[in-house]
């Protein structure tokens, strides 16, 4: 999948090898056919966005050694669903994000404009 890329229109960058993150987990947002909840959005951890994503039904800060998921914490890099980031946005709540690591299909979600205001390596 190293052809895919990110909002840029370069090549998608690594977002998270520890925790290993992505749809495929293979360390990168990339997406495919499978990929039903769109794991696009490259997103640095914070305990409120954490908390918020419990409280609203996808708890990521629990491990869940059965399927391989450690568990995040605050700091922790990790492929957000498009629509879980907005939702998050939307209330306030929305983790800061790697555009270079996030895929371009994202804008067909989110502006650019609205990314940039999040990002961590706004260029």
């Amino acid at each position: 999948m190293s052809d895919q890329l990110n909002v840029f229109g370069d090549p998608i960058e690594p977002c998270s090898g520890n925790p290993r993150t992505g749809f495929y987990r293979t360390g990168c947002c990339e997406t495919g056919p499978e990929d039903l909840g769109l794991h696009l959005i490259c997103a640095v951890m914070t305990a409120e966005f954490l908390d918020f994503s419990k409280r609203t039904g996808n708890d990521l800060s629990t491990p869940r050694p059965e399927f391989g998921f450690p568990g995040l914490k605050p700091g922790d890099r990790w492929c957000l669903c498009a629509g879980r980031w907005r939702e998050a946005y939307d209330a306030g709540m929305a983790p800061r994000v790697v555009l270079k690591s996030t895929h371009e299909e994202t804008l067909a979600v989110i502006p650019m404009d609205v990314l940039q205001q999040y990002a961590l390596d706004p260029t």
